[in-house]
């Protein structure tokens, strides 16, 4: 059975949700009425994989 999950990271109700299935949905914890997205796994796969590359900091010149 598929369930809506949040980060064990985060406060109480401020993250986003996310429903894995045979297509992901995500929704704002705060807004849930407001309903939701769905992408394919495809495209959740590929987010979740530009998300985890560690990019270098970047030095500030101002």
């Amino acid at each position: 059975m598929c369930a809506w999950r949040k980060s064990s990271y985060t406060a109480k109700d401020e993250c986003v949700e996310v429903f894995l299935a045979d297509t992901v949905g995500v929704r704002d914890t705060k807004a849930r009425h407001l309903g939701q997205l769905t992408v394919s796994r495809a495209a959740w796969t590929a987010l979740i994989a530009a998300c985890s590359v560690v990019q270098p900091a970047r030095e500030h010149r101002g």
